[in-house]
């Protein structure tokens, strides 16, 4: 290594561009102590480096140590985050619970239960975002937020939110919990939802089966406002049905 630089130096070398007498032509040039300094610090300057970076790198790199007392700190001795621990947690990242970026970070963890994260849940999806402390989720809540303007991931956090929010026990979401799940992911995105809600509000049903909920979203992407294009004899469920009805008889009265 030494020899290739004292070699460039050599080949660099001119004897008019450093001095005005003829040199000889063999003779090379040794390094004045300036530049010899200079050269010197510069290789300790890239040996400090060297040693900086792996540094940085680790500060900046996920750890799964630090994701696991990050879990530990809502969990307590139990190794999932419950009701309290939940609100401590949802606290320090400036949420409110009922935020729709909750939903898009428990899609994110497949969490299986409204209002807590297993251990295992945790890591794998906290892993996924590459957060393991409190002021990185903070920092990814912007991204979580804009997934919702993908329409596939859309589609996906919506039929998740329906069995994420039953009770486990039950096939259908009970009509109190639809409205509010729905309000969350189409309040303001659907112009008719709040006459929809009314329609709900009014009408027989107690529950929301699965087809009718992914009907809903494809009924609020499809339909124009004025229902035009609705078709009645097409593969709609009764409840969309009834919902049509009841609507254009309130526009006529």
């Amino acid at each position: 290594m030494r020899q290739n630089l004292t070699e460039d130096v050599g080949q660099d070398s001119h004897p008019s561009a450093f001095c005005p007498r003829a040199m000889p032509p063999r003779k090379k040039r040794r390094p004045s102590t300036g530049e010899d300094m200079s050269a010197k610090k510069s290789r300790q300057d890239s040996v400090f480096r060297k040693h900086d970076t792996p540094q940085i790198r680790e500060e900046e790199t996920f750890s799964s140590k630090r994701c696991l007392e990050w879990f530990y700190e809502y969990a307590g001795c139990d190794d999932v985050v419950g009701p309290e621990g939940m609100e401590k947690f949802c606290e320090d990242i400036g949420v409110e619970p009922e935020n729709v970026v909750m939903l898009v970070l428990a899609w994110k963890l497949d969490a299986q239960s409204m209002g807590y994260f297993t251990l295992q849940e945790w890591l794998r999806g906290m892993g996924s975002l590459q957060c393991d402390s409190t002021e990185r989720l903070r920092n990814s809540l912007d991204y979580l937020r804009s997934v919702l303007n993908d329409g596939t991931s859309f589609k996906l956090i919506y039929r998740y939110a329906f069995d994420f929010a039953r009770e486990k026990d039950q096939r259908s979401l009970d009509l109190n919990t639809a409205k509010c799940m729905l309000g969350l992911l189409l309040g303001k995105t659907w112009p008719l939802f709040p006459v929809f809600n009314q329609f709900l509000e009014q009408s027989k049903y107690k529950v929301i089966n699965k087809d009718q909920w992914c009907n809903v979203l494809e009924f609020s992407r499809t339909i124009n406002l004025d229902l035009s294009n609705y078709d009645e004899d097409g593969a709609w469920p009764v409840l969309l049905d009834e919902f049509v009805e009841w609507y254009k008889e309130r526009q006529m009265s």
